[in-house]
């Protein structure tokens, strides 16, 4: 995983080096982590992780956050940015923009903000102009359907 840089750093799984706050701690201040990180209390600050990070269901964050992996079940109220794989669990909650190479979304998640797609090297996923839809083209292919 070259999370933030391009060379072909890894950062293996570990148990024995897995961060873990817990439900009923709170910690205000700014979290950085080489490795694994598991979120179930609340965080207020920014949080960045190289590996991967899960924000539990009964989390919450008031910050932005950065992650080469990212799973949120709780609370985020910031901008995301995550270079691999963002996962929205159906129980998440974000107040913020994305930034995201890969993403998967549950139905029942919120979500209030911008997202942009970036491919592998952190560039801007363009679209060829005649592949982005228009209001018109979308009204058109509903009008043939029904």
């Amino acid at each position: 995983m070259a999370v933030f840089n391009n060379k072909s750093e890894k950062v293996p799984f570990n148990p024995n080096t897995l961060n873990i706050v817990n439900v009923g701690t709170t910690i205000t201040g700014d979290l950085v982590s080489d490795g694994d990180m598991r979120l179930d209390g609340h965080v207020k600050g920014y949080i960045s992780s190289k590996a991967r990070l899960v924000l539990g269901p009964t989390s919450k964050v008031d910050g932005d956050i950065k992650a080469a992996n990212l799973e949120i079940s709780g609370e985020v109220n910031g901008n995301i940015f995550v270079s691999e794989l963002l996962t929205v669990k159906s129980t998440a909650k974000i107040n913020g923009d994305l930034v995201t190479a890969k993403m998967i979304i549950e139905a029942g998640a919120e979500f209030n903000g911008k997202c942009a797609m970036k491919d592998a090297g952190n560039h801007f996923k363009a679209r060829p102009l005649n592949e982005i839809p228009s209001a018109k083209s979308i009204e058109a292919t509903t009008q043939k359907v029904q």
